[in-house]
């Protein structure tokens, strides 16, 4: 296994890492707090579902400077998350801690961990050709069924998330309702 990561140190790589992570997250955060609450509303902001934004920002308001932390380690959140502090306008100093602790906390098993499984997997197809091919099998199937899922799905006139709606509609306590504040927790920030 080498020693280099992109011809710098591995430590050196790994402070690079986190300071990546942690300018990325200043950076949603400055696109919330620019943009404000009209961001829900937008485009982007339709396409993730208000509701679904409104819940993350029920979150921040409830965990604070702990869900910026945590947002590191779960996909999709680790997004969200700033855009929404911004949104709320959480105070800079406080996010920009927890920004920083959650960076140095989730990079560098991820930059560590990700470069020992690379460098693995390569010696071992390096020297089994047998190993290689099973991979390259498995990935063909992979997408090949992933492929076959997709056309499937787009071939019926309702998809799943439609049967989903139709089921909790009329149920008790399973309002479909996903206007701002029809959620438990949800922020009382007016969207405009």
């Amino acid at each position: 296994m080498r020693d280099t990561f992109w011809g710098m140190p591995l430590w050196l790589g790994v402070v690079v890492a986190v300071a990546i992570i942690f300018v990325r997250g200043l950076v949603y955060y400055g696109i919330g707090r620019g943009v404000g609450p009209r961001i829900y509303t937008s485009r982007l902001g339709r396409k993730i579902g208000e509701h679904r934004l409104r819940r993350v920002e029920a979150l921040v308001a409830r965990r604070g400077m702990l869900a910026i932390v945590g947002a590191h380690w779960v996909a999709g959140i680790r997004h969200a998350i700033p855009v929404c502090a911004g949104v709320m306008r959480m105070p800079l100093p406080r996010f920009m801690l927890a920004s920083l602790v959650g960076a140095l906390l989730w990079t560098p098993p991820w930059v560590v961990g990700g470069y020992a499984v690379v460098w693995g997997w390569l010696e071992v197809f390096g020297r089994s050709p047998l190993a290689l091919a099973g991979l390259v099998a498995a990935v063909v199937l992979l997408v090949g069924g992933l492929v076959a899922l997709r056309r499937r799905r787009a071939a019926t006139p309702e998809g799943p998330d439609q049967e989903n709606e139709d089921q909790s509609d009329g149920s008790p306590g399973g309002s479909s309702d996903n206007s701002p504040g029809s959620s438990p927790g949800s922020s009382s920030m007016p969207v405009g």
